[in-house]
C-alpha cells in the first residue's frame, strides 16, 4: 500500500541561495561564513517537524554543464559567479545534511529540477503524495495529481488551484507561460514586452502556445509585433523551460528512506560551525560536561513574567535595586525618537528570566495595566542613578525616549550593539536579531510576528499584551545573554576594551543630547531654493534636449543609453551586468570631459538630488514641537568607526558647489545665537604623517607650511613660492589619493593625464617621502598576515577579502587597509573631542549646544555674547583630543548660518 506520508523532495540549490541572501552574513569565531548553512538546516528541520516524511531527498545542482547549455550556449550566461563566501559553505552543508540523515542527490548533466521532476512523477504514478519544497516558479509545471509545492520561507503551498491563482494559468500551461515571459536569471529569451499578465491572457484566450503561434498574425499592437519577431526562438525557450521527468536515475523513491542522524558527525560539524543551540540538542547530560568550549550550557526554559499588579512590580523593583547590573528595553509607539512614547518596559537580571511591564496598550479589550506615570516615577531613581549598571541594545534610542518622559538615563555600562561593533565591525549587522543568530544560534521573535506586516501592521500599543509580553521580555533576556557572550571576548582584547570604554560607550549620551538638540532650518528659504532649483533643472533639461536633438526622459537610464550610445555614438566605457552600456555617474563624468550632453545630464542629476533630498524634504523633517530638524547618528554602520547620519542625512550636503552651499545657508541659529563651525584641518594627512613617521611630511607640518604646496615643491623640484596652481592641484590629488589607496591609473583619470605621467608623480612622491611608502608596504603586509589593521587607539578594522582569490576584491581590500587606519583614527579623534566638549558644555558657564557632527567638523549654536569664549574653549578641546607627532589644527568660523561659519 502507498504511504500516506508525502515523499518530500527538497530543491537544495534553491534553499542555498535563498538562505544566503535572506540571512545576515553570519560567521563563526574564525571568520568562516556559516549563514547559508544555518538557514538551509533550519528549513530542513522545520520540514521534518511539519511532515515527518519517511522518504525524502535533498537535491543539489551538480557541477559542470547540463544538456541545456548544449542546447543554448547563452543559458544562464547572465548569472554572476557564485560568491566565494557562499561557495565555501557548500561542502560543510552537504556534510551536515547527510549527517542529519537526509539522502543527498547530485546528478551530472542535468539540473536539480529535472531530478526532482523525475522522482515526483515516479512517486505520483505509485499513488503517493509528493511535496516539493522550493521557491522556484518553474516547478509549478510539476503540480498535478498528488504533487504539491511548498515554500518554506513564506510558509505557503501551491496545489492546482494555487497555481492558477498565482500565475493565471493551470500547471499544464506553465511551460508555455515561461516560454513567453522568459527568465532573465536563466537567460531564457522569451518574448520582449510580454509580461506575466499578457502571457496569461494570451494562453487563456488561445488555449496554448502552439495555438497562439498559429494565430500570431491576429495579435494586435506592438506586443503582437514583438511576438511575431520572436516566433523563431519560442520553441527554444519552451525546451529550456521544460523540466525533464524521464531521467534514468540510480535511485528510485524506495531508496530515499530517511536515515537516523549521525550524532558524532553532527556534534563535530555543529562545533565547527559553532551552532550552539543545535549542539546542545544532541549532547546528553554526560557529554555536556565534556563538551568543547564552543558548546553553550545545557538548554534552559525561559521564564518570562507579565507584570500587571503593584505587588509584582514592587518585587521586581527590589530585585533590580539590589542587582549589580540589569538589562532593559523600552517598547514604544514609534521608531522616531522625538515622538516615541513608552508603551512598556522589559528587564532581566539573570539569563532566561525576564519581565515585561505593559503600561499603555490601549486596544479594545486590553487588560488593566499599571499607571504609566506612576510606574515611571517609581523607576526614575533606579534609571537616573549610576548604580545599578544598565545594559541595553542601542541605548541611545532608549535614552532619548526616556528623556521624552523627563528621565535622564545614567549608569550606562554596556551596549551590546556597540560591543559587537567594536569586536568586529564587519562580521555581521549589529541589530539584535542578527547578533542572536550569530552568537547565540537563537532566532528572535520578529516584530512582524506580533504586529503583522505592511499597511495593516499594528503599532506596539495595539499589540495584544499576551503577544507583546514574551516578545518584549525576550529583548531584555537576549540583551543580557549577548552581553555575557560578547563582553568576555572584548576583555580578551585590551585595546578593543579600551575603544569601547573610552570612546564608543561614552559617546552614547553625547549623541543622544546632540540629536535632541536638533538644528534650526529656514523653511521659507528652502522653499525659495526648491523653486530656483526647479527653474535651473528646467533650463538644463531644455539645453539637453537641444543637444540631443529631441526631447527625452532625462531621468531614464534606458533613454539616456539610447541617446548617448545608439544615436550619438559616444564611446562605451563600461557595461552593466547585463551587457548594456553603463550610464553610471563615473562613466558620465569621464564622458563629460569631452562631450556636453553627459555634463548636462550630470548637472541635472546633481540639482535633482539636492532638490529631492534636501530643499523638498528638510522642511518635512521639522519637528512640530521643537521647530528643528533632528537627525539620527549611527555608531555601528561604517566599518571604519565614522558616524553616519540618516533621516535626514546631514553629512552629504555638498560644500564645493554653489547650490550645496546655499542649502547650508538655510541652517540657521535661533534669535540671539550664532552658528559656530569647528573643522579639523587636513586631519587625515596629519595622521598619515604621524603613522608613517616620514621626516619630510612631519617637517612640513611642523613648519606650518601649506602641505599641498610643500608636496608640489618636493615632487616637481621647485621652490615653494614658484609652485603653480596646477602643480599644487596635482600635489593635492596625490596627497589625498594616496591615503585612499589610489593607484597611478586612478590618479591619471583624476588629473586627466597619461598613466605613465601619473606613475612618475607617484614615484617622485615616494622618493621624496620614503616613510609613506614604507608605511603603506608595512600596512599591506600586516593586513595580509593578520586579516585586520588598527587605528591609533586600537580600533580593529577587519578585512574579510584581504586574501581573496579574486584580484579585484583583494586589491580593493588592500586600498582599504591603507586608508582605514587614517579614516578610523580621524573618527576616533573627533569622537573624543565630542566627549570632552560635551562634558565642558554640561559643566555650565556658557550658553551653547552642540547641534551637528559632519565628518571632521563640529557645529554649535552659541549665544552671541559667548562666541569668543566658546571659540577658544572648543578649539582647545578639539586640538588636545589626541597627541600626535605634529599638532592638530582646528579652523573655527562663526556666522548667522552654517555657510557663513565657514
Amino acid at each position: 500500500m502507498p504511504s500516506t506520508k508525502p515523499v518530500v523532495l527538497v530543491d537544495g540549490s534553491s534553499y542555498l541561495y535563498r538562505a544566503f541572501h535572506a540571512l545576515p552574513p553570519l560567521t563563526n569565531s574564525r571568520g568562516e561564513p556559516t549563514g547559508a548553512v544555518y538557514g538551509v538546516v533550519n528549513m530542513l528541520k522545520r520540514l521534518l517537524k511539519d511532515y515527518q516524511p519517511e522518504h525524502v531527498a535533498v537535491v543539489f545542482d551538480a557541477r559542470g554543464k547540463t544538456f541545456r547549455d548544449e542546447m543554448f550556449e547563452h543559458y544562464k550566461a547572465n548569472r554572476p559567479p557564485m560568491p566565494e563566501e557562499l561557495a565555501a559553505q557548500i561542502e560543510p552543508l552537504h556534510a551536515l545534511v547527510r549527517a542529519l540523515g537526509f539522502p543527498v542527490l547530485q546528478v551530472p548533466g542535468v539540473e536539480a529540477d529535472d531530478v526532482i521532476g523525475t522522482l515526483a512523477r515516479q512517486a505520483d504514478a505509485r499513488g503517493e503524495p509528493v511535496l516539493i519544497s522550493t521557491g522556484d516558479k518553474d516547478m509549478a509545471q510539476l503540480v498535478e495529481g498528488g504533487i504539491t509545492l511548498v515554500n518554506t520561507m513564506s510558509n505557503t503551498t501551491l496545489d492546482r488551484a494555487g497555481v492558477v491563482e498565482k500565475f493565471g494559468v493551470p500547471p499544464e500551461r506553465i511551460v508555455d507561460y515561461l516560454a513567453l515571459v522568459g527568465d532573465s536569471s536563466d537567460n531564457i529569451p522569451g518574448v520582449p514586452k510580454v509580461g506575466p499578465k499578457t502571457a496569461a491572457k494570451w494562453l487563456n484566450e488561445y488555449g496554448s502556445l502552439d495555438a497562439l503561434i498559429e494565430q500570431a498574425e491576429s495579435v494586435k499592437g506592438k506586443v503582437g509585433e514583438s511576438l511575431r519577431e520572436n516566433l523563431a526562438q519560442l520553441d527554444l525557450s519552451r525546451q529550456l523551460a521544460t523540466i525533464r521527468c524521464d531521467l534514468e536515475l540510480e535511485q528510485d523513491v524506495d531508496a530515499l528512506a530517511m536515515q537516523p542522524p549521525d550524532r558524532a558527525a553532527l556534534k563535530a560539524l555543529y562545533e565547527q560551525m559553532e551552532f550552539r543551540t543545535w549542539l546542545k540538542e544532541i549532547l546528553g547530560s554526560d557529554e555536556s560536561a565534556q563538551a568543547s568550549e564552543t558548546a553553550a550550557p545545557p538548554a534552559a526554559e525561559v521564564d518570562y513574567e507579565t507584570v500587571l499588579t503593584q505587588t509584582q512590580l514592587d518585587a521586581w523593583l527590589k530585585e533590580l535595586e539590589q542587582a549589580d547590573h540589569f538589562a532593559f528595553d523600552t517598547e514604544t509607539t514609534s521608531l522616531e525618537y522625538m515622538q516615541a512614547e513608552i508603551v512598556g518596559l522589559s528587564f532581566a537580571v539573570e539569563t532566561h528570566r525576564a519581565a515585561y511591564v505593559p503600561l499603555a496598550h490601549d486596544y479594545a479589550g486590553a487588560p488593566e495595566q499599571l499607571d504609566r506615570d506612576r510606574v515611571l516615577k517609581q523607576f526614575r531613581k533606579l534609571l537616573e542613578d549610576k548604580a545599578p549598571k544598565k545594559i541595553g541594545h542601542n541605548l541611545k534610542y532608549d535614552m532619548s525616549v526616556l528623556a521624552n518622559h523627563g528621565i535622564e538615563l545614567r549608569g550606562i555600562a554596556f551596549d551590546t550593539m556597540l560591543e559587537s561593533y567594536v569586536l568586529d565591525s564587519t562580521a555581521s549587522r549589529h541589530d539584535m536579531d542578527s547578533l542572536a543568530l550569530k552568537y547565540l544560534a537563537h532566532k528572535c521573535t520578529s516584530y512582524e510576528e506580533v504586529a503583522g506586516k505592511g499597511a495593516k501592521q499594528l503599532s506596539f500599543n495595539e499589540v495584544p499584551v499576551e503577544a507583546a509580553a514574551p516578545y518584549a521580555a525576550e529583548d531584555a533576556d537576549i540583551t543580557l545573554r549577548l552581553h555575557q557572550t560578547l563582553w568576555p571576548r572584548l576583555q580578551q582584547e585590551k585595546t578593543l576594551e579600551g575603544v569601547f570604554n573610552d570612546i564608543d560607550l561614552p559617546l552614547v549620551p553625547v549623541l543622544s543630547r546632540m540629536e535632541r538638540n536638533g538644528v534650526k532650518v529656514d523653511r521659507d528659504m528652502l522653499a525659495t531654493q526648491s523653486g530656483e532649483l526647479a527653474q535651473k533643472m528646467a533650463e538644463i533639461e531644455e539645453a539637453a534636449f537641444q543637444e540631443a536633438g529631441q526631447p527625452f526622459n532625462i531621468g531614464s537610464p534606458k533613454q539616456i543609453q539610447e541617446i548617448l550610445f545608439d544615436q550619438q555614438g559616444l564611446p562605451v566605457l563600461a557595461k552593466t551586468p547585463k551587457g548594456a552600456p553603463s550610464t553610471a555617474e563615473s562613466v558620465l563624468a569621464e564622458l563629460a570631459l569631452d562631450y556636453r550632453l553627459p555634463r548636462l545630464i550630470l548637472d541635472y542629476r546633481s540639482l535633482s538630488k539636492l532638490k529631492s533630498t534636501y530643499t523638498d524634504k528638510l522642511p518635512e523633517r521639522i519637528d512640530a514641537r521643537t521647530g528643528r530638524v533632528h537627525t539620527s547618528y549611527h555608531q555601528a554602520v561604517a566599518a571604519t568607526g565614522r558616524l553616519s547620519s540618516t533621516e535626514p542625512n546631514l553629512q552629504n550636503i555638498p560644500v564645493r558647489t554653489e547650490s550645496g552651499r546655499r542649502i547650508r545657508q538655510a541652517f540657521i541659529a535661533e534669535q540671539g545665537y550664532r552658528i559656530l563651525a569647528a573643522d579639523y584641518s587636513q586631519i587625515e594627512l596629519r595622521i598619515m604623517a604621524h603613522l608613517s613617521g616620514d621626516e619630510g611630511l612631519l617637517a612640513a607640518f611642523a613648519a606650518g607650511e601649506d602641505i599641498h604646496r610643500a608636496t608640489a615643491a618636493e615632487v616637481f623640484g621647485a621652490q615653494p613660492d614658484q609652485v603653480t596652481s596646477e602643480q599644487r592641484r596635482s600635489a593635492k590629488a596625490i596627497n589625498f589619493g594616496l591615503i585612499y589607496g589610489m593607484s597611478a591609473f586612478g590618479l591619471a583619470k583624476q588629473l586627466g593625464i597619461e598613466r605613465g605621467a601619473a606613475q612618475e608623480y607617484v614615484d617622485l612622491y615616494f622618493a621624496r617621502y620614503p616613510g609613506v611608502k614604507a608605511y603603506m608596504d608595512r600596512t599591506r603586509e600586516q593586513a595580509h598576515d593578520q586579516g585586520y589593521v588598527e587605528t591609533l587607539f586600537g580600533r580593529r578594522l577587519y578585512l574579510p577579502e584581504i586574501n581573496a582569490r579574486n584580484h579585484q576584491r583583494r586589491t580593493a581590500a588592500e586600498r582599504t587597509a591603507i586608508n582605514a587606519p587614517m579614516q578610523g583614527t580621524a573618527a576616533d579623534i573627533i569622537k573624543l573631542a565630542m566627549i570632552s566638549t560635551d562634558a565642558w558644555i554640561r559643566s555650565g558657564g556658557l550658553d551653547l549646544r552642540m547641534v551637528m557632527q559632519v565628518h571632521d567638523e563640529l557645529v554649535f549654536e552659541v549665544a552671541a555674547g559667548d562666541v569668543e569664549a566658546a571659540q577658544a574653549a572648543i578649539r582647545e578641546r578639539m586640538q588636545t583630543a589626541a597627541e600626535l607627532a605634529i599638532p592638530l589644527e582646528v579652523e573655527v568660523g562663526v556666522g548667522a548660518n552654517w555657510d557663513e561659519a565657514h
